[in-house]
């Protein structure tokens, strides 16, 4: 491949025919002559040293398939060692308060990825910081982060991005591994039924004024990321709890209807998630089943045939934080949110260019931390704040 290459870029044809001396006659008297070409060397230049540098040799037929075999037993058997080493380094830190198991966590997501070869864009800003009592002490709204779910893979990704814990069902508290590794990384378990309703809220209050944020998948469940299914307005009730009417505030019932501490009503983010690359190639509807795991699929098929490519890209876009105050209901929330992250994904599959100064590429080596992690303080945005009276 690379002599073909080679032969195509610096040979070159070049028309070796002597020019007609004075005494020929014109050519419109004379036989037309078939004139001869041969093959000659063309200057080498620094670009085509530099192309035939950058070629990469890819073995082909089962010796490709046994290299894919290779790259995903290596990749698994890292994953094998780093998951139990970095969950059990988390459990120690969940003893120490502050905010280092918060940054911990998006360290292990983000080494996960790191192992997976997942290069993570993030378009736009996130809403709030890392959080933490400090957080809320200062006035800092919480942020519940709503986002599109396709794959298993939204959880490290995400995970890498926004520093949060996430909101699953309960029937993954059950799985034999993801259920401990869930737990201790503070998941919140909810099973939908009406019983635990009232407890599930109010441990996801407790955990909002504690200093966490929460990330949602109001979808209810995974698509095949060709859309956005519409969200169930039932997910944004901790965010958009019932008022108590007027003239009812002494009533037994209100004051069991538990509300938000005046000024900490948590801010609404809609995110969009897509998965636009695959091994440097943008990725079409043909190949978004390599990503997709949703309906039936078994996981373990799924993760094994995703470790075996070589490279991949998520792009996520953060939108501007929504206000719950400023709808009248959740359902109106619900679809607000809705359309931004159906748009914002619609953009993204359809592989348009970014500016790039809206751009930033999650650093590995820091866990997922975004230039936005390492500025000063103050560490969130002003529209994260409680107005001072």
């Amino acid at each position: 491949m690379i002599a073909d290459f080679i032969q195509r870029r610096i040979l070159r044809r070049r028309d070796t025919s002597s020019p007609l001396p004075k005494s020929q006659p014109s050519p419109q008297q004379s036989e037309p002559r078939v004139t001869r070409q041969r093959r000659s060397l063309a200057p080498v230049t620094a670009r085509d040293i530099a192309d035939i540098a950058a070629l990469r040799v890819l073995p082909s037929g089962p010796w490709r398939e046994r290299l894919r075999t290779a790259r995903g037993i290596g990749r698994l058997a890292a994953i094998t060692v780093w998951v139990p080493l970095s969950v059990g380094f988390e459990a120690v830190l969940l003893l120490v308060p502050g905010t280092a198991k918060i940054r911990w966590t998006r360290f292990v997501w983000g080494g996960l990825c790191f192992l997976l070869s997942m290069k993570i864009r993030v378009i736009g800003r996130r809403a709030g910081s890392v959080g933490g009592a400090r957080a809320r002490a200062r006035g800092e709204r919480p942020v519940i982060y709503v986002s599109n779910h396709s794959s298993w893979l939204d959880v490290p990704v995400l995970g890498t991005v926004l520093p949060s814990n996430f909101v699953a069902k309960g029937d993954i508290e059950k799985w034999p591994i993801m259920g401990l590794v869930s737990r201790i990384g503070r998941t919140i378990f909810v099973s939908r039924q009406r019983s635990t309703t009232g407890r599930e809220r109010d441990e996801m209050m407790d955990r909002l004024i504690g200093g966490d944020n929460l990330v949602l998948f109001p979808e209810g469940t995974s698509s095949d990321g060709s859309r956005v299914l519409p969200f169930m307005s039932a997910f944004f009730a901790i965010a958009k709890l019932p008022r108590v009417p007027r003239g009812r505030e002494n009533t037994p019932e209100a004051q069991a209807m538990r509300q938000h501490p005046p000024g900490m009503t948590p801010l609404i983010q809609p995110v969009s998630v897509v998965y636009d690359r695959l091994e440097g190639l943008p990725v079409n509807r043909a190949r978004r089943p390599v990503f997709a795991w949703y309906g039936d699929m078994e996981l373990g098929p799924h993760v094994w045939q995703l470790v075996k490519w070589r490279s991949m890209r998520a792009s996520v876009m953060l939108h501007p934080a929504l206000d719950p105050d400023d709808f009248p209901s959740r359902k109106a929330l619900a679809q607000a949110a809705w359309r931004a992250v159906s748009q914002g994904a619609a953009e993204l599959r359809q592989n348009a260019e970014q500016d790039a100064a809206e751009c930033e590429y999650a650093c590995r080596p820091l866990g997922g931390l975004l230039p936005q992690d390492l500025d000063g303080p103050p560490d969130a945005s002003d529209a994260c704040r409680v107005p001072q009276k």
